[in-house]
């Protein structure tokens, strides 16, 4: 299946399961609520389980999941970037999605309780596919294609709904934990579980995944955005790690780990290892086309790099994502071009990564087709891998303002599968193992278009190679909202954030190591082909500008307050968590707010 049918396909049944999942849901209005979609209808045939499983799928679409909230706001601020989105600095800011990203989001906030629910929505769906499917006639007695398109179906279920529950306990810690369709949960006001219960009950979900799913290109199977085995192993060491993690507790309020953290660190090597292993997933040669060749292509990777990614189209705020709108460059003035990279970000690359000017873009294209430096209070760098000069297939018309850019969300990427194993290995043997080396070499050697002479020394001590871990994870996923995350498991966003606004704050006054970045840079008047600046980024820029070029602000774009802005309310142990929303706790009595909201 094409890549086109399966996000039509996917949009058209996420609206049918939908009115499963509303009639579900009644029972707790009514007795005997009348469903025109009963569970043996919705699963009568191998195409019918197939449906729901999209309409499942489609949970993670649209606005509210990764066409635009979860990357763009839950995901913002970090130390890469800053979400351009006007806010007071004070607790509770514009009480909508602008302070989830500045870290002053307060109970009060509506936000909160529409994710909520969205991502309670799909685990609903999810149960429901997890119950009906295996107890479908055809699960056992069916042909061999119904009995392994059936199993499939039921692995791709499980691992929905291990990301929504992943995701729910990202943002909110321990959280009730419904296993069963709420047609048949006899309350649904359940009380907060303690996430590592939830943890260890989607890890073990996904080892089942796992047994059921095929691999990405084995025979008969379709190169699609499909979880397969791949995906489900990726999913389950990336939770393991979080599992094995940091989290902010709710009866000490302070970062902690479990005590038997490194057999989670296990787990995720030897998933890990068996992704390598298996041959079916691996680097695409070039960093670039990832993003420009396929994504912004609308094509699928293939290579295999991509283990799991969201389908967006449909040109709407509930199938599709405003991918490349909200992040960006803007055309004509079209886009919103509001995820800036941090100053301190762009200059923290070699200048030799190839990296860097694929992640982050410095300039705009106006009316007449020319590319012009970005000039703006925020600086001149923008995430840019999902980039409007680089749509195509088809392409996004420079003189439009249509947000939904059809362009699919990237879960998770094969680097990510050699830098997870790398961090395994070297937590578990306290330095980095020959195949932990050898899995980061990979990733910075691509990174540097397959020059290693360039890549330096790889540190061969514990916390050497874990630092250059965490800074070639920031290089590699930058604008891919897993940055934060990252730093909250690690339990080093307060120091990195303490880090991040001192350099800020050099780098605005232009102090060691920023002393000779230019205050001004000087573009190319009228140039067609791309952004091309007069001068070096390391080195002062002429007093005035060249003949044929024009100014833009580049170190002097950043006003005093910014350091401040940037972040601005992140207290440390607490707002690793955000508060439970007011809909979600005047509805269940169940439910307690925590960590001093």
């Amino acid at each position: 299946m094409n890549i086109t049918h399966l996000k039509r396909l996917a949009i058209l049944t996420g609206i049918f399961f939908l009115a499963v999942s509303f009639n579900s849901c009644k029972k707790f209005l009514t007795l005997s609520p009348n469903s025109a979609f009963d569970e043996a209808y919705v699963f009568g045939s191998v195409n019918d389980a197939y449906s729901a499983v999209l309409g499942t799928y489609a949970t993670l679409a649209g606005d509210r999941g990764y066409g635009g909230r979860i990357q763009y706001y839950f995901s913002n601020d970090c130390d890469e970037s800053y979400c351009n989105a006007s806010n007071t600095v004070g607790i509770g800011g514009d009480n909508g999605p602008k302070a989830l990203c500045r870290y002053n989001a307060v109970a009060t906030n509506t936000e909160l309780d529409a994710e909520w629910n969205i991502y309670y929505a799909g685990i609903d769906r999810a149960n429901q596919c997890i119950k009906n499917i295996p107890q479908m006639h055809l699960y056992n007695n069916g042909s061999d294609n119904d009995k392994a398109s059936l199993r499939r179906l039921h692995g791709e279920a499980l691992a929905l709904r291990a990301q929504f529950f992943f995701d729910i306990i990202k943002f909110w810690g321990d959280v009730p934990a419904p296993y069963i369709p709420s047609i048949d949960q006899p309350d649904l006001n359940l009380p907060a579980t303690n996430r590592d219960s939830i943890y260890d009950h989607i890890l073990n979900d996904l080892a089942m995944a796992a047994t059921l799913l095929p691999w990405r290109g084995d025979p008969g199977v379709a190169v699609d955005e499909r979880i397969t085995k791949g995906g489900a192993k990726a999913l389950r060491a990336r939770i393991a790690l979080f599992r094995g993690g940091y989290s902010l507790r709710a009866a000490s309020k302070q970062m902690e780990r479990p005590a038997d953290y490194l057999k989670y660190y296990q787990i995720a090597r030897d998933e890990c290892n068996d992704i390598i292993n298996s041959g079916k997933h691996k680097l695409n040669p070039s960093f670039l086309a990832v993003f420009k060749d396929n994504f912004d292509a609308h094509k699928i990777e293939p290579n295999g790099e991509v283990l799991f990614q969201v389908g967006l189209s449909g040109g709407n705020g509930v199938s599709d994502g405003r991918v490349g709108f909200i992040d960006g460059i803007r055309t004509n003035g079209n886009g919103m071009g509001s995820d800036w990279a941090l100053p301190t970000y762009f200059y923290k690359f070699d200048s030799m990564d190839a990296r860097r000017d694929v992640t982050i873009a410095s300039y705009a294209i106006n009316g007449s087709g020319h590319y012009i430096g970005s000039a703006s209070v925020y600086g001149p760098f923008l995430m840019g891998k999902f980039r409007r000069d680089w749509h195509s297939n088809p392409a996004t018309p420079f003189n439009s303002n249509f947000a939904y850019t059809g362009i699919s969300w990237p879960m998770i990427r094969y680097p990510d599968v050699l830098l997870m194993l790398a961090e395994a290995e070297n937590e578990i043997n306290q330095g980095p193992t020959a195949a932990a080396t050898d899995a980061f070499r990979q990733v910075r050697v691509r990174g540097f278009n397959g020059d290693e002479s360039k890549i330096g020394t790889i540190p061969s001590d514990y916390a050497g190679f874990f630092k250059a871990i965490a800074d070639e994870r920031m290089f590699e996923f930058g604008g891919e909202g897993l940055r934060k995350w990252d730093l909250i498991r690690w339990n080093l966003i307060s120091t990195v954030f303490a880090e991040t606004r001192s350099n800020l704050d050099k780098f605005r006054q232009r102090q060691a190591p920023y002393e000779n970045v230019p205050a001004t840079m000087y573009y190319l008047n009228n140039s067609t082909t791309g952004i091309a600046y007069y001068s070096s980024y390391y080195q002062p820029s002429p007093s005035t500008a060249p003949a044929g070029y024009t100014s833009v602000k580049w170190a002097s774009a950043y006003l005093n307050t910014f350091a401040n802005d940037w972040a601005g309310s992140f207290v440390p142990n607490q707002r690793e968590i955000l508060p439970y929303g007011p809909q979600t706790l005047s509805s269940n009595p169940s439910l307690r707010q925590g960590y001093d909201y």
